[in-house]
């Protein structure tokens, strides 16, 4: 691995699956303007994510539709022929 192209800032982040409430905690370099409190007491920056393989179909085996805000409407709309 070449030597000085790679972050030395890695640290312990929680990664929050938004769709269904999965937690994880892992090494990052990835900002959070948030903190939680993990679960052996200590506080973590936090980083919410709106899908990961805990809730993403082809890792479930799940076809799960996520509307957020009716976006899949806001499509039709847009491109439907008139």
């Amino acid at each position: 691995m070449k030597k000085g192209i790679h972050p030395d800032s890695y640290r312990l982040v929680v990664f929050k699956d938004m769709s269904n409430g999965h937690s994880f905690l892992s090494r990052s370099t990835a900002d959070a303007k948030e903190t939680v409190q993990w679960e052996d007491g200590n506080e973590y920056p936090l980083v919410k994510l709106e899908i990961s393989n805990t809730s993403h179909p082809f890792f479930t085996g799940k076809n799960v539709l996520v509307d957020t805000a009716g976006r899949i409407d806001k499509f039709k709309k847009k491109y439907a022929k008139k």
